[in-house]
């Protein structure tokens, strides 16, 4: 018995050590000098006024999902809920925000155009294609179409900013050039779960053609909002949040646009019934309460500032995109 449980600590030691050096990406990372470290005072100073940026979502695809990795299903809201595990339908976003000076960023991916061939995309396993199923993908638009129209329309891409590095938020990137900058949170590559053991392989596929990932220099929030505040291009139309949890470097963003401000929440919050009831992702998610701050912290700041549309990381609060 004793040589027995010998082996068996060995085995959880070994998987512990796995689970430890399971990062979400071997890519490279360097620092951006792009965004300006700032207080969330100084965002909330101009929140309400009206701002440059062009501001478009695209619904990429359809797709369902394990509920459980969406919602903590132990949160007495969804026990008092009934809220059981099973099919969610979701769906995967990108925007598109255009400066005047600056030009046009993207924020996600959407999903590729290798989605729309017939078979399995070659970029992503055999292992996560079933466990993620991939194959429930209904592809709407590509980023790869996408882009040949806005280059028709007289439009250049400047970069992406991704919430974070999950395959549902990196997998379009194939369909763009390889010279575009890809901006990321703070040791995003670093996140150790591990889970990542079997996704990180597809995620370096989607972003291997890229340079450098930029990472986002955030400092600590001086009014102690969030974890860090980055005005993005230095005049306060666009800002990144620090909001960790789902993934160490997981960022918001806060859009002042014409018609008012927009605030994507990324996979902080990925469904309208968990940000109704303030209940924070599932098992998708990295650190529980972590994610609890950070979601609290974006429903404090949108049920202060009700000008804000709020967008999250896969369900519109005013029902199913058509």
């Amino acid at each position: 018995m004793s040589e027995r449980c010998g082996r068996l600590r060995v085995l959880v030691a070994a998987a512990l050590v796995a689970a430890a050096g399971c990062a979400a990406s071997h890519h490279p990372t360097t620092p951006a000098a792009l965004g300006r470290a700032a207080s969330s005072d100084a965002l909330l100073a101009v929140i309400g006024e009206p701002g440059p940026i062009r501001f478009e979502r695209v619904v990429s695809a359809d797709w369902v999902v394990d509920r459980s990795g969406l919602i903590n299903l132990d949160h007495p809201k969804a026990v008092a809920a009934g809220l059981e595990d099973g099919p969610e339908p979701i769906q995967v976003y990108f925007y598109a925000l255009t400066h005047p000076v600056r030009g046009t960023f993207l924020v996600d991916s959407g999903v590729e155009s290798g989605f729309l061939e017939e078979g399995r995309n070659p970029r992503v396993s055999v292992l996560v294609n079933s466990a993620l199923n991939t194959e429930a993908l209904e592809v709407r638009t590509t980023p790869g179409a996408w882009l040949t129209r806005h280059r028709a329309a007289g439009g250049t891409l400047n970069g992406v900013f991704l919430t974070h590095l999950h395959l549902d938020h990196s997998m379009g990137l194939p369909d763009l050039p390889g010279a575009t900058p890809v901006y990321v949170g703070p040791d995003e590559t670093h996140d150790a779960r591990f889970l990542n053991l079997f996704t990180r392989g597809s995620i370096d596929h989607m972003i291997e053609h890229m340079g450098p990932l930029l990472q986002w220099r955030f400092e600590p929030d001086a009014a102690g909002r969030f974890e860090g505040v980055l005005d993005v291009f230095g005049d306060g139309s666009v800002w990144a949040l620090h909001v960790p949890g789902h993934t160490l470097g997981s960022t918001a963003f806060v859009v002042r646009t014409p018609e008012g401000p927009k605030l994507l929440t990324g996979d902080a919050c990925h469904t309208a019934w968990g940000w109704e009831n303030g209940v924070e992702p599932g098992t998708f998610s990295t650190d529980g309460p972590r994610s609890v701050g950070s979601l609290a912290a974006l429903r404090a700041l949108a049920e202060a500032h009700p000008e804000i549309e709020v967008h999250l990381g896969h369900q519109s609060l005013s029902g199913r995109d058509d």
